[in-house]
């Protein structure tokens, strides 16, 4: 068996290799008819950005996607300089350099990669998951008997900040700093999943498209190593399938699918704030323009936000959510679970999470009402602050870099759930209403507990369970997102994911200690 993982370890590892070089390959070259088709597509009015094109760009072969796309944000920004001194607003390309770049990019490449799409998707995707499975799914007989292992973990340079933990760090980090502002650096790995995207929705794939393709198959390839690990646990094994469910089916294929028919790109299971750009103008045109169906999306939105939302956290808390329903934390359930051991349990940790994550659900809250205010007023600022600046901020600062770059890209070094605890607006929002108006709660007996630690250790959102379990308390927090590991881990039983009648479900026990009273006096008196 240890054979066979060596080669799927081999094999994945060949497969990720070949990946990483793919944004080196390729060869880029600008026809005339190109061109005229960007000009025409993007109505560019722009006679020096042209201009430069044609001297500088078309029918010049480059060798490598950065030369190309240096040349096209070269003269994109010197255009745009030019016309914003003379005031000619018309003239001005408003399109993210690199965004710009990548579609011409896309429609310029060509080479190997893009003429044997079939054969390099073997070559990286493919072998990547036989490789995963084959290293996973032996551990059905190393593990040995069903029940949780964790033996070795802080031992392990993937699993305790080692090498192989800070090379997934910068892999992650490096893929999501490109995804988001360097598209143009890695057309050949969308060229990979145009065949795919093109059964879909009827069009070549997007870098968006690949990142939900590539989303999907994470997530199913780390789920088997979910139900191999927890077997032996019925609420572990249904909740990574409902995840693994939803993540599929609502995030990836209900979307592609509705574009096929030429209706708006939605996700039903994405709940406002998390869903942040739904009332910004271009959405709600969209679905206003798109007959019964966007409308239905705009009224499904506003429902799930104000009605669903806080009535399902009331009867089950926010897991209904958290752990069962959303892809950010079905993500961090099966690619994070092997990090979770290195969520922060200190308790600076939870003053720094409680003032950041409800910080960015008011920085939401104002965007959106600023949002809204310029929508049905037509005004472009509120208070002298541009409804557009304070968008972008937002979309680069929590949309781009908290949720993308830190919130996945962190995981093998502050744990998986570093955006689901710090700053997801949605989980916040959730977390305010399981604190104060819920029935769920962790119950806990602790005339079990044998203070082992292993549900603290082992709690991705940094509670301290032991403590409550010491002291027989219900656990009610809002951080906690009922993934119930705590009680999985837990060797006495001690600890039960319960929904049960709102009255006494917050039950602090004080707890005796020498300084409080004079402990001699006390027994004098008795």
């Amino acid at each position: 068996m240890k054979n066979i993982q060596n080669i799927g370890l081999g094999l994945f590892l060949t497969g990720l290799a070949i990946f990483i070089a793919l944004v080196f390959l390729g060869k880029y070259e600008l026809t005339p008819q190109v061109l005229d088709q960007v000009i025409i597509n993007k109505g560019i009015k722009s006679e020096l950005f042209i201009d430069d094109l044609k001297t500088n760009v078309v029918k010049k072969e480059f060798t490598n996607p950065f030369s190309f796309s240096s040349q096209i944000t070269s003269a994109l920004k010197t255009a745009n300089e030019t016309h914003k001194q003379n005031s000619e607003w018309d003239k001005v390309i408003w399109d993210k350099p690199h965004s710009f770049s990548y579609q011409i990019a896309k429609s310029a490449g060509s080479g190997m990669v893009k003429e044997n799409k079939w054969l390099f998707w073997w070559l990286t995707f493919g072998l990547g998951i036989i490789g995963a499975l084959l290293f996973i799914i032996p551990k059905v007989i190393t593990l040995g008997p069903a029940g949780i292992k964790n033996n070795g973990i802080y031992h392990s340079a993937a699993t305790n900040r080692g090498w192989i933990g800070w090379f997934a760090f910068i892999f992650l980090v490096g893929f999501y700093i490109l995804l988001y502002f360097r598209p143009d650096y890695i057309v050949n790995w969308v060229y990979l999943v145009d065949p795919i995207s093109e059964s879909l929705n009827g069009n070549p794939a997007s870098q968006w498209f690949l990142y939900g393709f590539l989303y999907c198959t994470v997530m199913t390839v780390m789920a088997v190593r979910m139900y191999i690990k927890y077997r032996h646990n019925k609420y572990q094994i249904l909740r990574t399938t409902s995840v693994l469910f939803f993540q599929i089916v609502f995030a990836f294929l209900i979307p592609e699918i509705l574009v096929r028919f030429e209706k708006p790109w939605y996700d039903f299971k994405n709940a406002f704030p998390l869903d942040y750009d739904f009332f910004f103008k271009w959405n709600l045109d969209e679905l206003i323009n798109s007959g019964g169906l966007g409308l239905f999306i705009l009224v499904w939105g506003i429902v799930l936000t104000l009605v669903i939302v806080p009535v399902m956290v009331y009867f089950f808390g926010k897991r209904w959510y958290c752990s069962w329903v959303c892809g950010c934390g079905g993500l961090a359930e099966t690619l994070g679970d092997p990090y979770r051991q290195l969520s922060d349990k200190s308790l600076s940790a939870w003053k720094l999470e409680r003032w950041l994550v409800h910080g960015v659900l008011v920085f939401a809250l104002v965007m959106t009402g600023f949002t809204l205010y310029s929508y049905f007023s037509g005004a472009e600022a509120v208070l002298g602050i541009k409804t557009q600046t304070i968008q972008d901020v937002y979309g680069f600062l929590i949309g781009a870099i908290f949720a993308g770059v830190i919130g996945t890209g962190f995981y093998p070094i502050f744990g998986n759930r570093v955006w689901c605890r710090f700053g997801c607006p949605l989980a916040a929002y959730l977390g305010i209403v399981q604190r104060f108006k819920s029935r769920f709660r962790i119950t806990t007996n602790g005339g079990q507990c044998i203070s082992c630690g292993n549900c603290s250790t082992y709690c991705e959102m940094g509670i301290d369970v032991r403590a409550y379990a010491q002291k027989g308390e219900n656990i009610i927090r809002a951080s906690c997102v009922g993934c119930g590991i705590c009680a999985a881990v837990c060797p006495r039983g001690v600890l039960k994911l319960e929904n049960g009648p709102e009255k006494g479900r917050i039950n602090p026990t004080d707890v005796l200690l020498g300084n409080d009273v004079n402990l001699m006096d006390l027994v004098n008196q008795k």
